[in-house]
């Protein structure tokens, strides 16, 4: 068989030997990025992301995340360090090349089985749970998972209750006041100072199902947030979603952010182990020093030291009712709330 005729001839420069793949050394070193400019992540809209930026509050800026962070999620509320084109100006694309230590972070699921978390926002310092008093009814379900969610991460619960004009939230007030969540109610058209004294020189977000008014709260507060504001259904009495992603916005005259959040369908809480949960009211902790080994802190758990605080006289009845009725929101399934 004749020989098989080479396909480049000694005079072609594809004659020679090209170098092989991965044969440049390679490097641990990594850049630093001491010089990067430093912003926050206000949105996230398919993979891209609008920041603004420490030195340029008023300029809103686009990037995308660099490829060495990999699959490392960027949220709202991120502190990032950012490389490239950071003038905000038409076109313009910069580089998102770390992600800064979260300070706190908010998660759910989206049910009790769900291995998946998701976090709603990093960094904020207080979670508004929104809560309309009618249309829609009120679902205490939801708000002491909401509860449940910030204390496990380490952030202020607020209750905001809204639509005060139609109802006397007295009745839902009550049934927090014994574990001592913060209450602030509003109105349509009424004052919003409460609320705004809450907000000021913290990082907030707005948590609630679609109708509560989580949006107009935001228009009322941040007056060119132009945030879109929905209806509740007569029949099903849920409200359609207006906002499809979470938004941060800077409180007027730099008091503060706040976060609007899309509304909440289900809230799980797979990431958290009930047994945790009681170290967020020190008094109570104290008193299951006096608990059986293995004890859940239930209503229905024999010799629980809750139970005997209350009959020393220790601790406040309702409060222990309070937080066995968080305990059971973990065993109540996310879809039914």
């Amino acid at each position: 068989m004749a020989k098989a005729q080479r396909r480049y001839g000694t005079e072609d420069v594809e004659h020679y030997d090209r170098p092989r793949r991965r044969t440049r050394p390679r490097t641990k070193d990594r850049p630093s990025y001491d010089d990067a400019d430093l912003g926050r992540v206000i949105t996230v809209d398919r993979g891209r992301f609008t920041l603004v930026m420490d030195d340029a509050p008023d300029v809103e800026v686009w990037a995308v995340k660099a490829r060495p962070l990999g699959r490392k999620g960027v949220v709202v509320g991120d502190r990032v360090k950012v490389v490239g084109d950071t003038s905000g100006a038409e076109g313009a694309l910069a580089r998102i090349v770390e992600v800064e230590p979260r300070q706190t972070v908010l998660r759910r699921t989206a049910d009790d089985d769900d291995p998946v978390e998701r976090v709603v926002v990093a960094n904020a310092d207080q979670l508004v749970i929104v809560t309309a008093i009618a249309d829609p009814e009120p679902r205490t379900g939801f708000i002491d998972r909401a509860l449940v969610a910030a204390y496990e991460a380490g952030i202020d619960p607020l209750l905001c209750i809204t639509k005060a004009d139609l109802a006397d939230p007295e009745s839902l007030v009550s049934t927090y006041r014994a574990l001592g969540v913060p209450w602030v109610v509003t109105q349509r058209g009424g004052d919003m100072s409460a609320l705004q004294a809450e907000l000021d020189g913290r990082t907030s977000v707005l948590l609630g199902h679609s109708g509560v008014g989580k949006s107009t709260l935001v228009n009322a507060i941040v007056p060119d947030a132009g945030r879109e504001v929905g209806h509740v259904n007569a029949v099903t009495g849920r409200g359609r979603h207006t906002s499809t992603s979470a938004l941060m916005l800077q409180l007027p005259d730099d008091a503060g952010w706040i976060v609007d959040t899309p509304g909440i369908r289900t809230f799980g809480l797979a990431h958290v182990e009930p047994e945790r949960l009681i170290v967020s009211f020190p008094d109570l902790e104290e008193a299951t020093a006096e608990c059986p080994r293995g004890c859940t802190h239930a209503a229905e758990e024999p010799e629980c030291g809750l139970d005997a605080a209350i009959e020393a006289g220790r601790l406040d009845p309702e409060r222990v009712v309070s937080f066995r009725r968080l305990l059971e929101a973990r065993s109540v399934p996310a879809y039914a709330l």
